[in-house]
């Protein structure tokens, strides 16, 4: 590495992405999606679960890391607007909520309506290559989406069961891919030669002794779930670099605290640029 940061990559070095499921935490991504403009590396193919679908489709798109930092500080800082953007750039406010539907939002209509309007309409016309995991609810089973209309596919990846309705894609109903695999640096196996997975999972504070609400509950036990998979999955088989931001403070739902969270996953970028000098000279 040199004095200014910078590493030389090999002719022929190349790198996959899998950017994991957390909510709010996933806003960790962006550090090391940086980092990787820093580096001058643009992945062969990135995987996406949930939040990690959603960063994996805007930086798939040709957006940059400061781009996507600079896009999602807006959004979550102003609270307000983000509120008219859902609910005055759709058609009626039932196609965000639906008593009747196994859930009250639809994530379709909500992110058509927050996510930029730069994202294109098929997965073929993204820049880099790009996978999503979905769970298949009733096959309980997990599916990879690489073609066709791009927003279903990241909506139905985003699917949390109680907030966000079920996606149906094909004739399968879907829901979050953080059920099957958080962390999905193995579908991308073999489409690069070394790959990188950020989990952004993280435990919560074992110093919070706060009794949450219920919805904290549930959205908390759901990434109790996504933790667990990842570690049982890095039993057995693990990424060439695994990337885990600082994010413990951090709840689900905190996406209003998008500048703490972005300033505590900030070192991440050194921990990147050391990983892949690491990667491309064979030391450990």
């Amino acid at each position: 590495m040199s004095d200014d940061g910078e590493i030389s990559t090999p002719a022929g070095a190349s790198f996959s992405l899998a950017l994991g499921g957390g909510a709010a935490k996933g806003l960790a991504h962006i550090p090391v999606l940086e980092a990787l403009d820093d580096l001058g590396i643009k992945p062969l193919k990135i995987a996406g679960t949930s939040m990690g679908a959603i960063m994996g489709a805007c930086y798939a798109s040709g957006m940059s890391g400061r781009e996507l930092r600079a896009f999602a500080i807006e959004l979550f800082e102003e609270r307000l607007e983000l509120i008219r953007r859902v609910f005055t750039e759709t058609e009626t406010w039932s196609s965000i909520f639906s008593l009747s539907s196994p859930a009250i939002i639809a994530p379709e209509t909500v992110f058509n309506a927050v996510l930029p309007n730069t994202l294109p309409e098929m997965f073929e016309e993204l820049t880099i290559p790009l996978c999503v995991v979905a769970t298949d609810f009733h096959a309980q089973s997990q599916v990879v989406i690489d073609s066709g209309p791009l927003l279903p596919a990241v909506s139905a990846s985003s699917a949390l069961p109680v907030l966000l309705t079920p996606v149906q894609i094909e004739g399968r109903v879907l829901i979050d891919g953080g059920f099957v695999n958080p962390t999905a640096f193995d579908v991308i196996r073999g489409a690069a030669q070394f790959t990188i997975a950020v989990d952004v999972t993280g435990k919560q504070m074992q110093a919070d002794t706060s009794v949450p609400g219920s919805l904290d509950t549930w959205i908390g036990a759901s990434q109790i779930v996504l933790h667990s998979l990842v570690a049982e999955k890095l039993k057995h088989e693990v990424p060439d670099l695994l990337l885990r931001p600082e994010i413990s403070a951090f709840h689900s739902f905190d996406f209003y605290k998008i500048e703490e969270i972005l300033a505590a996953s900030e070192p991440i970028k050194d921990e990147v640029k050391r990983g892949v000098e690491r990667l491309l000279t064979g030391t450990r």
